[in-house]
């Protein structure tokens, strides 16, 4: 994982195979480095654990990357760029798409700062959406922020993911699931316990909601162990995001920034992904080892 540049021309290359179709916003100066060259750079750069574009830019120092771009130039190019990564992520999850009717649905907190500052912090925030207060069952602790709510299949692959206020339940989210996707499976925890939101899924889009019982509930029934094992690959995967792709740092002073960096380590884990499986004809959800 050390050598950036053989990395960076290896990304790039798949990306150019499989999203050269995929266009950006037209620029009147063509610029040194081309968008798919610049998402290319950012990808490699998540994968490789490199958190901020001052460490980014001692890397490419001496390199043929050097001189093409600019970091603040980078930084502002790079947001604007949100929809388009998105575009690429989705291109390359659906590379995947045929390969099982199974999915999970989970969530994770994302702490935009510590408690103690929250009352006087004003960053990634809008008037549209703003950071709150939240729970986190899994750490028991409380946390100021966003969360974070996705979808992967049961091979680790994520096929959607959205934001909300750290209040906001995680129930809420099985609304844009029942747009998205229909005739499957979808495992959750006990946060989506709902026969509303179970029977409106089902109804909408074919979809069979299967979270387990809590042991106060009548009529209570063991949940599937094989669903419960399937279910951990989620747990794993955001395990993976927090670890090797920092997803639980945030250095992002706007909303904006703060999405970008989100959807740029979602993206640069499922090109890893992508890369194992098609390319190089290896584990899938083996991320931490050399590309070369």
């Amino acid at each position: 994982m050390n050598n950036l540049i053989q990395n960076y021309k290896i990304i790039l290359k798949e990306l150019t195979h499989t999203c050269k179709y995929i266009t950006a916003s037209k620029q009147i100066r063509l610029p040194k480095m081309s968008d798919l060259e610049l998402v290319a750079l950012n990808l490699t750069a998540e994968y490789m654990s490199i958190n901020s574009e001052l460490q980014l830019f001692r890397y490419i120092s001496g390199t043929d990357l050097e001189g093409r771009i600019e970091r603040s130039v980078y930084n502002r190019r790079k947001r604007k760029l949100f929809p388009y990564i998105e575009k690429i992520r989705e291109t390359l999850s659906s590379k995947f798409s045929d390969f099982t009717d199974v999915f999970i649905v989970d969530s994770t907190p994302i702490e935009i700062c510590k408690i103690s500052r929250a009352n006087r912090s004003a960053i990634c925030s809008t008037d549209e959406i703003k950071p709150a207060y939240g729970y986190c069952a899994a750490q028991k602790s409380r946390y100021f922020g966003y969360k974070l709510h996705a979808v992967c299949d049961k091979n680790g692959i994520f096929h959607s993911f959205d934001f909300s206020p750290a209040n906001v339940h995680d129930v809420n989210y099985l609304h844009d699931i029942k747009e998205n996707f229909e005739n499957c499976l979808l495992i959750g925890d006990r946060g989506y316990i709902s026969k509303e939101y179970q029977l409106d899924l089902f109804n909408y889009s074919k979809i069979n909601l299967s979270v387990p019982m809590r042991k106060n509930q009548h009529n209570f029934v063991d949940f599937c162990k094989t669903k419960s094992k399937i279910r951990k690959r989620i747990e794993t995967n955001i395990s993976q995001l927090c670890g090797q792709f920092l997803i639980n740092i945030n250095l992002a002073k706007t909303f904006q920034g703060l999405a970008t960096r989100i959807v740029s380590k979602i993206t640069s884990f499922t090109m890893i992904q992508y890369l194992n499986f098609f390319v190089f004809k290896r584990s899938l959800n083996k991320s931490k080892i050399n590309l070369c």
